[in-house]
C-alpha cells in the first residue's frame, strides 16, 4: 500500500522499445516520474514524441521493456495480466479522443458498462450512473444511443463512464481533440471540476490551450521528459 506523502503513481527508468528489423526504436528512453494525488497534468509533445506511449504506461495498457511502474505503491509490472486487468479497472478510468462509445448500447448502458465487467451489483450501478449523467447534464438522454448525440455529448458520456468505478487516477487522451472551441472549453471546465472534488487527471495533448488550464505541464520529446 502506498505509504503518506507517497506519489499515487511512480514511474522508475521506464522504457519502450520497438525492434523494427535489426534497429531498436525507443519510443520511451529512462522516464522517471512522480504523479501524486491531486495531480491536474497535461503530457504535452508534438507527434511521435512519445506521450502516446507514455499514456498507455500511465494506464497499465502496455508493459515497459524495462523499468519499474508502482501504483499505490504495488509494482505493477510483477503482477500477472488478470491481476493488472483488476487493478486498472479498478484505479483508472479512460477517456479517449474518439470517444470508444459502443454504438448498440444506450447511453446509461454505455456508462454502466466498466462497473457491469467487474459483477458491481447492477440496480446500485444503475443508479450511480444516472446520478453521474445527470450531474453532467445528460441526464434527459439516457436511451440515447451515441449516434443520436453531438460530439460534445458523447464526451460527456465518455467522461461518465470514467467515473462509474471511482477510479483514483483519470487519463483523457487529446479529449478536446474532435471538439468545437466551445464545447472543448466546456469539457476542459468538467476536468477542472472533477480535480476540485480531488481527482487526480492526466491530460494528453499537442495542445498548448489544454496545457494552459493545467497545474503542471509534463513535456515529453524525443521518448525523454524535459526538466
Amino acid at each position: 500500500m502506498r505509504k503518506k506523502g507517497e506519489p499515487i503513481m511512480r514511474l522508475e527508468n521506464v522504457s519502450k522499445v520497438y525492434t523494427m528489423g535489426e534497429e531498436k526504436v525507443y519510443a520511451l528512453n529512462g522516464i522517471n516520474l512522480d504523479i501524486h494525488e491531486g495531480d491536474l497534468a497535461s503530457v504535452l509533445g508534438p507527434s511521435g514524441s512519445g506521450k502516446s506511449t507514455l499514456l498507455n504506461m500511465l494506464g497499465l495498457l502496455d508493459p515497459p521493456s524495462a523499468g519499474s511502474i508502482f501504483l499505490d505503491g504495488i509494482e505493477t509490472t510483477r503482477l500477472s495480466e488478470k491481476g493488472l486487468a483488476g487493478v486498472r479497472g479498478k484505479k483508472i478510468g479512460f477517456i479517449f479522443q474518439m470517444f470508444n462509445l459502443i454504438p448498440s448500447l444506450t447511453v446509461l448502458q454505455n456508462v454502466m458498462l466498466p462497473a457491469v465487467i467487474y459483477e458491481s451489483d447492477p440496480v446500485k450501478t444503475r443508479q450511480k450512473a444516472t446520478e453521474i449523467l445527470g450531474k453532467i447534464g445528460m441526464g434527459d438522454r439516457l436511451s440515447h444511443f451515441p449516434n443520436q448525440l453531438s460530439g460534445g455529448q458523447r464526451q460527456r458520456v465518455a467522461i461518465a463512464r470514467s467515473l462509474i468505478n471511482d477510479p483514483e487516477i483519470i487519463l483523457a487522451d487529446e479529449p478536446t481533440g474532435n471538439l468545437d472551441s466551445k464545447t472543448g472549453a466546456e469539457v476542459l471546465g468538467m476536468f477542472k471540476k472533477l480535480n476540485d472534488e480531488g481527482k487526480t487527471i492526466i491530460i494528453v495533448t499537442h495542445d498548448l490551450h489544454v496545457a494552459k488550464i493545467t497545474k503542471r505541464t509534463i513535456r515529453v520529446v524525443d521518448g525523454k521528459i524535459l526538466k
